[in-house]
């Protein structure tokens, strides 16, 4: 510094050979944690010192020059400060852009919110910057709003590509805003499609709050998008993106004294702006709200403590239920039939017998006449009881039902739900007289519109790998369960094949393979369901094959939520189909998803599918070693 201020020229390229070689090696964290806040205070004030700082970085040879600007962006407490120690880096060094506006943004999404708030408020503060500003949120938009782009990549690095958005529409001004509106709209509406036609809940409500956040930025005075989500801790971090943080308002690295004396001079102030608030509150006087009354508030009203409401009376017969739900024209009666309805039929299984499929049929179209609390839920249950009360031509209707033209999305994903559930019901044992399993409880399947299958199937297949596990220990003696035969045996073949003999072949408003993907997922789920409750079963092994196979067809979907449901389908063929029948039978087919079970563990950019590839082929090994202890 000495010799600068006195006009001589010194080099510092050697402390900058030295300060990169020494961050590519590994001590970046234990150098710059010492040196940028040193830094810091010295730039604060002496534009020599800031020049020293510009001057260093820049003379840091390209193949360092990403260690040092990651560091640097890192550890600064604020753009501004990153401003003053970095200077235009980003505009005289073609590498330093690149690692700032393409590395950082878009081939990596391992940094914290602070270090994007950090980089691009660091190319917001400047004018020059600006215009790199406008160019990275263009590209991210276009990665935003690439279909390909939103199926191949993880959800966090779509959670990271949103926050850089929302980060950079937050530094936008007015006229930046006016002259990419246009631009802006088509990103948004392209992006948005994309994101609400994933399967997977999180993708979409980003999508959501991503077009929300921009029609806001484009449309101040009009209208905006408003989208239905669920506003969680993660959603108002989103939100609170676009609002940008005045640097006045944050105190970095206070000592705790300080913290203390702050928190202590702001209480005064809020509990005496909360007792304004209180007195300020206005009193109505009495003689305006008496003024107001109508003069037949006068009148004395009638006694009706004693009054009973009518009750409709429910049908006592199958058939007058199905007279009511098809022609009735009195709304209390057709309420009191679909709340009666699951109760008659299971008190009456031979009645039912006669008249199922008609009823299932009913049941399948029926829809809600008046408000009634839990109607989806009562109409399911209806379902499932009719189905278990006659499972074989009643399932044969609602699968060939299920690939039928002119049924909504939401019918075929009824059928699947009430498959799944009546199956469920088949498989576990009744309670017959006194059985000791009160105080069991038996695993279940909670299938709720819009909920994630996947999440169930983890806890099903960790629930089937624990009863397999065999622990040797004194202590209480378990609950006896219930036993009983197994009523899913003689049916389940009728459940399971006719839903995967179809599902290849589009029709005029229905394409598995097609758009129609988050039902495929919905699918493959139930698929895998039904063979993880067809153990012990005599179909059991030739429904493992067929679903080795239809998996082996559908092996490279785009779909993260199907490739789920494809890995389920493995483990539950795995833990429901015999070992030596599927060592022996399925030899072919167990080498060909081995393999395949591989590349997914070390390619796939979902990171539930790359654990339930991995779990796969776990228990792959320990079922080959039981295989080969087995004495012949």
């Amino acid at each position: 510094v000495c010799f600068i201020s006195g006009g001589l020229d010194c080099s510092i390229s050697f402390v900058s050979h030295v300060l990169g070689k020494v961050c590519v090696h590994g001590r970046q964290k234990e150098v710059l944690s010492v040196l940028v806040p040193r830094l810091t205070d010295l730039t604060k004030s002496d534009c020599i010192w800031q020049r020293i700082c510009w001057r260093l970085v820049e003379c840091v040879p390209d193949r360092w020059m990403e260690a040092v600007v990651l560091g640097f962006v890192q550890r600064a407490p604020g753009a501004d400060v990153l401003s003053r120690l970095l200077g235009n880096l980003v505009v005289k060094n073609k590498k330093a852009q690149f690692v700032v506006t393409q590395k950082v943004l878009l081939l990596q999404y391992c940094h914290t919110t602070a270090v994007l708030q950090n980089l691009l408020g660091y190319l917001s503060l400047d004018s020059v910057r600006r215009a790199l500003l406008i160019k990275v949120l263009q590209e991210l938009l276009e990665t935003w709003g690439s279909s390909s782009a939103v199926k191949h990549s993880p959800p966090e690095q779509q959670q990271y590509i949103s926050k850089a958005i929302l980060i950079c529409l937050s530094h936008l001004k007015e006229p930046e805003i006016e002259s990419c509106r246009q631009e802006l709209l088509t990103s948004m509406m392209e992006g948005v499609k994309c994101h609400l036609d994933s399967s997977l809940p999180q993708i979409r409500r980003l999508g959501m709050i991503v077009a929300e956040s921009i029609s806001s930025k484009i449309n101040t005075d009009g209208p905006v998008l408003k989208f239905q989500y669920e506003e969680d801790d993660e959603a108002r971090e989103l939100k609170s993106l676009l609002v940008q943080t005045p640097p006045s308002c944050v105190v970095p690295n206070l000592p705790d004294d300080d913290r203390n004396e702050k928190a202590d001079a702001a209480l005064p102030l809020v509990l005496e702006s909360n007792n304004k608030s209180h007195t300020a509150a206005p009193v109505m006087p009495d003689e305006e709200s008496d003024a107001e009354l109508d003069s037949d508030d006068d009148l004395i009203p009638y006694d009706m403590s004693e009054d009973k409401e009518l009750k409709t009376k429910a049908p006592v017969y199958i058939r007058d239920c199905i007279e009511v739900l098809t022609g009735s024209e009195d709304v209390d009666k057709w309420e009191a039939t679909v709340k009666a309805l699951e109760s008659l039929v299971r008190k009456n299984p031979a009645a039912t017998r006669e008249v199922s499929v008609e009823l299932a049929k009913i049941l399948l179209h029926l829809e809600e006449k008046t408000c009634i609390e839990g109607f989806a839920e009562l109409r399911q249950r209806a379902q499932v009881a009719v189905l278990t009360t006659n499972p074989i031509p009643v399932a044969k209707y609602l699968t060939s039902q299920f690939y039928s033209l002119n049924y909504s999305l939401r019918q075929r994903m009824d059928i699947l739900d009430v498959l799944v559930l009546a199956a469920q019901e088949l498989s576990y044992p009744k309670s017959h007289g006194k059985t000791k399993h009160s105080g069991a409880q038996k695993p279940c399947i909670q299938l709720l519109p819009g909920s994630d299958s996947s999440k169930d199937w983890r806890r099903i297949v960790d629930e089937r790998i624990k009863s397999k596990t065999r622990r040797f220990a004194t202590g209480q003696s378990q609950v006896e369960l219930a036993f009983g035969p197994n009523e899913f045996n003689s049916v389940a073949g009728h459940f399971f094949f006719p839903l995967i003999q179809h599902f290849d072949r589009p029709l005029t408003t229905f394409d598995l393979l097609g758009e129609d993907h988050f039902v495929l997922g919905r699918l493959v789920h139930t698929l895998a369901i039904l063979m993880y409750l067809a153990v012990n079963t005599v179909a059991v092994t030739a429904m493992g094959k067929a679903l080795l196979e239809f998996v082996w067809a559908l092996r490279f979907h785009t779909d993260s939520y199907v490739r789920q449901g494809l890995l389920s389908c493995i483990c539950s063929a795995l833990l429901s189909v015999p070992a030596e029948r599927l060592l022996e039978d399925m030899t072919e087919e167990l080498l060909e998803t081995q393999s395949w079970l591989g590349d997914v563990v070390e390619k796939d950019p979902d990171g539930d599918c790359r654990r339930l590839a991995l779990q796969n082929l776990l228990l792959m090994e320990n079922l080959q070693k039981k295989f080969r202890t087995v004495p012949s």
